[in-house]
């Protein structure tokens, strides 16, 4: 994904684009672009269409977040420097992030460089600017048409979302948006999933009883779809649903909207 400004749709009969409402960082995240890149171009899209210039730097590196949750902190913050060098360069409005994860650590740059005289100002500006994608889309005036998407649609709660980030209300709002979409709720939404960082693949066992725990929880709403907002979670949902014998269908919430713009179905 270079690094330039993505196109938006013509507006008027001369076919003449308005203005940009804003220029927006896109922070790609290292699982997300290598095992779940639609729903990075769903981003994208859905930004487009609600007439933002899009910059994803394509030489932007990891962020730090599954260094600082295996301890190594000292590396993370080589990744961040990296970071916040690139994005000002960019010259971007807002950041917008679509993985919990990466969110909850680039959100943390400000307190994790506060010592640092060369980068402490920084990186409190740079995290001032990150915003979880659901964040940034709901509190924004929608111009995108939202057509039909008939579903039974469980939203489960990322940890590092509803935790970390304090980000609750934002996706289900989101969802709500979207016609004759049937939004569940999930029991015990503040218990992990398994996931959690690179837990799942320290400690397979007990991530697996989680994510089991999580499946017998969902399996009786009679969803369609599954929605959350976290790469990891996406993987260990779709995992731990395929052992229980019910693979239903787990997308990222960006997916969702993306398809009710674009008049699609799942």
């Amino acid at each position: 994904m270079p690094n330039v400004a993505v196109r938006r749709e013509a507006t008027d009969a001369k076919s003449v684009r308005r203005p940009a409402r804003a220029r927006v960082g896109m922070i790609l995240g290292c699982v997300q672009r290598e095992f779940l890149p639609e729903i990075n171009a769903a981003t994208v899209r859905v930004l487009t269409a609600e007439g933002f210039d899009v910059i994803a730097p394509e030489e932007q590196g990891c962020c730090g977040a599954l260094l600082l949750h295996a301890g190594e902190e000292n590396k993370a913050l080589i990744f961040a420097r990296r970071m916040i060098d690139l994005f000002e360069r960019a010259e971007v409005d807002t950041i917008v992030v679509n993985a919990g994860g990466c969110g909850s650590s680039l959100k943390e740059y400000g307190h994790l460089l506060r010592d640092d005289p060369e980068y402490a100002l920084r990186a409190q500006r740079f995290s001032a600017k990150c915003e979880d994608i659901s964040e940034f889309l709901a509190r924004i005036e929608p111009q995108a048409v939202r057509h039909s998407l008939p579903s039974r649609v469980a939203y489960h709660d990322s940890c590092h979302l509803q935790h970390a980030q304090k980000v609750r209300s934002q996706p289900r709002a989101l969802l709500s948006q979207v016609p004759a979409l049937q939004l569940l709720e999930v029991p015990e939404a503040s218990i992990c999933c398994g996931s959690a960082g690179i837990y799942n693949l320290v400690q397979p066992t007990t991530a697996d009883a989680l994510g089991d725990r999580k499946a017998q929880l969902i399996t009786p709403l009679g969803a369609d779809l599954v929605a959350t907002g976290n790469p990891g979670c996406i993987l260990q949902l779709r995992s731990a649903l395929a052992r229980s014998g019910r693979e239903v269908p787990v997308l990222h919430t960006i997916q969702l909207l993306d398809a009710s713009i674009r008049g699609l179905t799942y």
